[in-house]
């Protein structure tokens, strides 16, 4: 990840309702949810849900399934790993485990599997 595409993601991050949004769609994993059960879950109207969902989207931090007359949202788990990688990857001079377990704890489940970044 470079630094202008961690900009976007926290940019997309930063607002309160996209936040909650993130935050659901990682608790509930690849199944993800509804559009209308998001925004029923954020308390938001459909239009407000979709247009923070669409921002979370271009962000590459969730992604789309049409499923019939629904679209389904879910955490995009590759782009939460890139985006954690590039914010703790110098951590106390490539040295995470000196920084506390939360951040050697956090590098240890962003690396992909194969070893590989």
């Amino acid at each position: 990840m470079d630094e202008k595409h961690a900009v976007t993601s926290l940019a997309a991050l930063a607002h309160p309702q996209r936040l909650r949004i993130f935050r659901l769609l990682v608790q509930r994993g690849p199944s993800g949810l509804a559009a209308f059960e998001i925004a029923d879950a954020i308390e938001a109207s459909p239009t407000a849900a979709s247009f923070h969902l669409k921002e979370l989207d271009r962000a590459g931090l969730i992604h789309a399934t049409r499923e019939g007359r629904f679209v389904r949202y879910a955490i995009h788990v590759d782009g939460m790993r890139k985006l954690l990688t590039y914010l703790t990857e110098d951590c106390c001079r490539g040295q995470p485990e000196l920084c506390g377990s939360s951040v050697a704890k956090t590098r240890s489940l962003c690396k992909p599997k194969g070893g590989s970044r």
